[in-house]
């Protein structure tokens, strides 16, 4: 079992309903910067900034494919966390949605 204090620092990562959608997001795939951009209807500062946060916790990992890197959920060793992301409503209709300029 990890540490409470580490539970709760990413818990409390979480507790951002920005994040918490990019990690809704990342469950169904990996995505990169400018498709959660397009998702989210928000800034690419904005969303790095929160995709930073989320890879300094661990919680998320990068993939370069040529030129883009791409995020994904890395949670494996995280039980809690997969629980409460099996609990984040689905956003694939969403995303089916999305131009995918970044391929």
């Amino acid at each position: 079992m990890e540490p409470i204090s580490e539970m709760a620092g990413n818990l409390k990562l979480l507790g951002d309903k920005t994040r918490l959608t990019i990690m809704a997001l990342l469950k169904e795939r990996a995505l990169c910067v400018c498709d959660v951009v397009e998702l989210l209807e928000t800034s690419q500062p904005n969303v790095s900034q929160h995709l930073r946060k989320l890879k300094a916790a661990g919680l998320v990992k990068e993939t370069r494919k040529g030129q883009w890197i791409y995020y994904s959920l890395n949670v494996e060793d995280k039980p809690y966390l997969q629980a409460i992301i099996g609990y984040l409503p689905s956003l694939k209709e969403k995303m089916d949605q999305i131009k995918n300029d970044c391929d």
